[in-house]
């Protein structure tokens, strides 16, 4: 998906019930992340939602958007599975932070321990994960990125508009700040 100067590559899939979400669905501003578990990139990222989550708190919604990257990282398809497996139990949030502050050794074995140590029903959680249950969602979440110009991870959407700056704490945080101000006038009007 090639975009002309000034242009701005919009998400395809709206944000919905199907998605993962942080914070009010009122929230002025919504930030969707593709990322990958296992992408040395998403883990420096992961700290710094987490630190713009804490600072915006009720003003921001936050989404996450499963694109793994199988090419580089062979196993990422079954860690973006096992968050989906322990989704269905409702503790995608909980799996999802295990597994960005657990590191990339991410076999079989050791995403039914993480399950384990989460607290998930492992019999269930084993056999949703081996059966690749809820790799729909997975699948998903990866057309929708790639119809959305998605080519590599992170890779974020700032209220359905892809972000193309610079992702450390304060570049986000001023592009956040400016889509809230931008999308209190639209509601002002």
């Amino acid at each position: 998906m090639t975009k002309k100067k000034g242009e701005s590559v919009k998400l395809t899939l709206p944000v919905s019930e199907r998605d993962h979400t942080q914070g009010p669905q009122t929230a002025p501003v919504t930030l969707v992340e593709y990322g990958d578990y296992e992408c040395p990139y998403c883990s420096q990222a992961y700290m710094i939602t987490k630190e713009v989550q804490e600072r915006l708190g009720s003003k921001l919604r936050f989404v996450f958007r499963n694109f793994p990257v199988t090419k580089l990282r062979p196993n990422s398809y079954q860690v973006a599975l096992a968050a989906e497996t322990a989704a269905a139990q409702n503790m995608f949030w909980d799996m999802y932070d295990y597994l960005f502050k657990h590191g990339q050794a991410n076999t079989d074995d050791n995403l039914m321990l993480a399950a384990a140590s989460l607290g998930l029903d492992t019999g269930r959680f084993n056999r949703e994960y081996l059966e690749r249950t809820h790799s729909s969602h997975v699948d998903e979440d990866i057309e929708s990125g790639k119809s959305s110009g998605v080519t590599a991870t992170p890779t974020f959407f700032i209220n359905g508009d892809r972000y193309d700056g610079a992702w450390d704490l304060d570049s986000l945080l001023s592009a956040l700040d400016e889509a809230s101000v931008f999308a209190w006038r639209q509601t002002d009007q």
